[in-house]
């Protein structure tokens, strides 16, 4: 928790986020309370997706792309989400193929299995996913546009129109395919991008309380006035949920104060995990313990131990699985490096004796001109040239070796 880059106020917005994910969930589970719910679901999951594209911004968007760097970035991205998205997977699909437990959300046939394996599924929390993960494919073309503007100025111009179409078409949010959440990531990474040129501004008390009443409206206003914007997926609501993860980056106080205290980052940090596990757990929390307790009571209960279940999947699953891809990539990558290494060696070498092959030609000449200009230079003993002669033998090893090492 101590990197440089780490922002506290953020892991916090994640945090809120996720717990509001898991709110617009009660009512699966309990269909009595459901009508009392006001659910927020979408506004959390559009946050989600808008703090995505700042945080690759801002992460990776001053690294210099390199070969190395986006494919490092590739399987860190598919390291943080592939091992815990999996055992998710496989426990509603476990779910799903009980007879008569009549899970809520199910892994319907063998076919949408795979295609939840593959990261096109859709049960469930399970559709916000693929989108992430095609954001991620995208990232290294914004992160070149991020390096160098100016040289990639076409694809800018075509990632803005590609934004105003989708604002126009107004197509819908929910669903597997990047186009229409790409404004959130897009608008997320630009804020990222600017969050390095805010440094010399130092937020006051009155912007911490307007980033905390906009975050407010932002989850609200469309149940305040449903009248204003029936749908969230709008171009913008992309653009709200990036200024508002874009202040709360700059941590002013009060709102610091608040989305980074502990008890708010612990969600954030076991956000993941509880986004995608809450529904099962909840789920069979409710089966277990439903003759037990009063409604209620029953209500607190599962959120309990849905927070309880997500941080020890987090702790034995997310964090491990991920640990251990990166060690993996890490020790293949080095072997990678280790292999390539003779050749580097031999590319050196190729300079090094072409520059030999250079300096030796110029000294050659130059001996010459200067034995033409001073014919009285004594000769060795053993009666040859002794500098042309040693620039000569030089001069052919160098071709030799030059013309080996090419070959």
């Amino acid at each position: 928790m101590s990197r440089p880059d780490y922002i506290p106020s953020l892991d916090g917005l994640r945090g809120v986020a996720a717990l509001l994910v898991v709110g617009a969930h009660i009512g699966l589970i309990f269909p009595i309370t459901a009508p009392h719910l006001v659910t927020m679901g979408d506004e959390a999951v559009g946050l989600f997706f808008a703090l995505s594209g700042f945080l690759m911004a801002h992460l990776y968007g001053s690294r210099p792309v390199t070969r190395e760097n986006v494919l490092d970035f590739l399987v860190s991205r598919f390291a943080r989400i592939y091992p815990v998205y999996l055992a998710a997977v496989i426990l509603v699909a476990m779910l799903s193929s009980m007879q008569n437990l009549d899970f809520i959300q199910p892994i319907v046939s063998g076919a949408d299995f795979v295609r939840h394996i593959f990261l096109l599924g859709s049960s469930g929390v399970f559709w916000s996913i693929p989108p992430e993960i095609q954001f991620y494919l995208l990232f290294p073309v914004l992160w070149l546009c991020l390096a160098q503007p100016h040289r990639y100025s076409g694809i800018i111009v075509g990632l803005t129109v590609a934004v105003v179409v989708d604002g126009l078409v107004e197509l819908p949010g929910p669903g597997i395919l990047l186009v229409s959440k790409l404004p959130y990531f897009l608008f997320g990474a630009l804020a990222g991008m600017m969050h390095s040129y805010w440094n010399s501004w130092i937020p006051s008390a009155l912007t911490g309380i307007l980033t905390l009443f906009a975050l407010a409206v932002f989850f609200t206003y469309r149940h305040i006035l449903p009248g204003f914007s029936p749908e969230f997926w709008s171009l913008q609501s992309a653009v709200a949920a990036a200024v508002i993860v874009g202040l709360v980056a700059r941590q002013p106080p009060i709102a610091a104060r608040v989305l980074a205290a502990g008890p708010v980052r612990f969600f954030g940090k076991i956000s993941f995990s509880l986004y995608l596990f809450h529904v099962p757990i909840m789920f069979l929390a409710r089966l277990t313990f439903d003759a037990l307790m009063p409604e209620p009571a029953l209500i607190m209960v599962t959120l309990f131990v849905a927070a309880v279940g997500a941080w020890f999947i987090h702790e034995t699953i997310e964090v491990p699985g991920r640990r251990w891809l990166v060690q993996l990539w890490q020790d293949n990558r080095s072997r990678l490096v280790w292999r390539e290494t003779p050749v580097g060696q031999m590319n050196r070498a190729i300079l090094d004796l072409q520059e030999i092959e250079k300096r030796l030609l110029s000294g050659a000449t130059s001996t010459m001109v200067d034995q033409r200009q001073v014919p009285t230079t004594p000769t060795p003993p053993d009666g040859a040239e002794g500098t042309v002669i040693q620039d000569d033998r030089n001069e052919s090893f160098a071709h030799s070796a030059v013309a080996a090492l090419r070959h």
